[in-house]
């Protein structure tokens, strides 16, 4: 998440946050509906309400405020799910990757974010931490799951998260074809027998293939 958390969540926090919050929805807003070469910061501050003195001040540049939309997003990201077995786990990350991708407002919001790290060097930094985060999360699912003795010792937890979304992302922005419930429930599928059979084991420096 791989995955983003609800649109239009106010968190408490002043003046301040409230300021943040509404700058970084109207940032989502222009993101969906224009694309990331449309992004205008005055125009942004025009949606949100504020002055373009406070935008401009807080963050400087378009590439600034997506950055700090990224940060946001991770930090909304709803937790993982633990079920108690490894396909449960995964397969509920899956469809939380299928829901956000699919949305009708996340979905565009993320494809923008894609296009834009494509072109920026910032952006692309950003969006790396930002799944840097979403699997570092859910990893914990893989590594429960070897203390259980789903998967060997070895495997690589954050191999196997990265594995279940990817090709959901593939269906997003490659394929585009039909991405719902059981395209999701196939990747974990997938992930989780490939884990079984320890192609994400560690070994010598290399995932081991079998």
């Amino acid at each position: 998440m791989l995955d983003g958390g609800e649109p239009g969540t106010v968190r408490p926090g002043g003046r301040t946050a409230r300021v943040r919050e509404a700058v970084l929805r109207a940032a989502e807003d222009a993101l969906t509906e224009q694309g990331f070469t449309g992004l205008d910061l005055a125009d942004i501050a025009r949606r949100a309400g504020v002055g373009k003195t406070t935008v401009y001040r807080r963050w400087g540049t378009v590439t600034g405020l997506v950055t700090d939309l990224l940060e946001d997003m991770a930090e909304q990201s709803a937790p993982r799910t633990e079920t108690g077995s490894l396909l449960g786990d995964l397969t509920a990350n899956a469809r939380l990757v299928q829901r956000t991708l699919t949305d009708p407002r996340q979905g565009p919001l993320f494809k923008a974010l894609i296009a834009a790290a494509t072109g920026d060097a910032k952006t692309a930094a950003a969006l790396h931490r930002f799944y840097d985060i979403r699997v570092r999360e859910w990893a914990p699912c893989v590594r429960q799951a070897v203390d259980r003795g789903e998967a060997p010792e070895g495997t690589d937890a954050h191999e196997v998260v990265r594995a279940v979304s990817a090709p959901l992302y593939y269906h997003l922005l490659i394929s585009g074809g039909r991405l719902d419930e059981a395209t999701a429930d196939r990747a974990a599928e997938v992930a989780v027998t490939a884990a079984r059979a320890g192609v994400y084991v560690r070994g010598g420096g290399k995932l081991r293939r079998v």
